[in-house]
């Protein structure tokens, strides 16, 4: 049985995947160790860690993360904590000579303006969004070192690039959440104290995709098993929805029923975002979970989880 590390397993992300590879069609032996058992920006810790278990695979999901305003509080943490993680994973799997990696990066690292529904190829064309350009920057890092390890030393490192993901364990922090969990715990404490109307940052405009994280969890051991290019590869539904419809739609599933507010005075962030994924489609991988279905999955573990998520 393959053994494979889990790297940020407590995240939304790493769960997502402990829960994928627990699964028959799957199955592997599943490496995991906490912060208090790992700093993943100790680059002699994270070294010795790995020449200790010896994993046949890694799975990058570690990362410090958050929305616009995260972003923008904090970018010397945002830039240096996942350079410091990427840098130390992968520069140890080279070491130790791991048969196989999976980088996680982000749809973030595309540019502001590139080509819509964008194609791998958009890499390094342009400027990158202002608002989240710090997590950008340490993750394009990520893709640059599993390529230049693979070039120099024939390393089997591959990277994939998720789009905007929700769902089970997501982060539902009322000011460094990512826009769903924002909406949606923002909403919940709208109906609960029977107010009349929630503030939506931006036009409302805005058009983004989102995958469910379980969804992106298959994905990336279809990857595993399937893919080995220097080209980091989209990992998306390529389905976009506006901010309005999306803010809408979470209304409806939380049971608020006041008036939206659109507070243009804040950033939209990317106007459109939208990744290409005809290349893994070709290969054989699709989304399965819709996004409504996704939304409902969510706000039942947000319900059930209330009392200890991040507020």
């Amino acid at each position: 049985m393959k053994r494979t590390y889990v790297a940020g397993h407590l995240g939304m992300v790493g769960s997502a995947l402990v829960r994928e590879l627990s699964k028959k069609k799957n199955k592997r032996a599943v490496i995991t160790a906490s912060r208090k058992e790992l700093d993943l920006t100790n680059q002699s810790d994270v070294n010795n860690f790995i020449k200790q278990v010896m994993p046949d695979e890694i799975i990058v999901a570690a990362a410090k993360v958050g929305g616009i305003h995260a972003n923008s509080t904090y970018p010397a943490e945002f830039i240096y904590d996942n350079l410091a993680i990427a840098t130390n994973l992968i520069h140890s799997a080279y070491k130790n000579k791991i048969k196989k990696l999976l980088y996680l990066g982000s749809s973030c690292i595309y540019p502001r303006e590139a080509i819509q529904p964008i194609n791998e190829n958009e890499l390094l064309t342009g400027p990158l969004e202002k608002t989240n350009e710090w997590y950008a920057i340490s993750k394009i890092a990520g893709i640059k070192l599993c390529q230049s390890f693979r070039k120099q030393y024939n390393c089997d490192f591959i990277s994939a690039m998720p789009t905007n993901l929700y769902g089970i364990k997501d982060n539902y922090h009322l000011e460094n959440a990512h826009v769903i969990p924002a909406i949606m715990h923002r909403a919940f404490l709208a109906k609960k104290n029977n107010e009349q109307k929630l503030t939506i940052w931006g036009t409302g405009n805005a058009t983004r995709e989102f995958l469910f994280v379980d969804d992106l969890a298959e994905g990336c051991i279809f990857l595993l098993n399937e893919y080995s290019e220097d080209s980091p590869i989209n990992l998306g539904t390529g389905i976009e929805v506006s901010i309005k419809d999306l803010a809408v739609k979470i209304c409806e599933i939380v049971g608020f029923n006041g008036e939206l507010v659109f507070d243009t005075t804040k950033p939209d962030g990317t106007p459109r975002k939208v990744l290409d994924v005809t290349k893994i489609n070709k290969l054989g991988w699709k989304s399965k979970t819709n996004l409504e279905d996704g939304l409902k999955i969510s706000f039942e573990w947000f319900l059930n989880n209330y009392k200890n998520i991040r507020k």
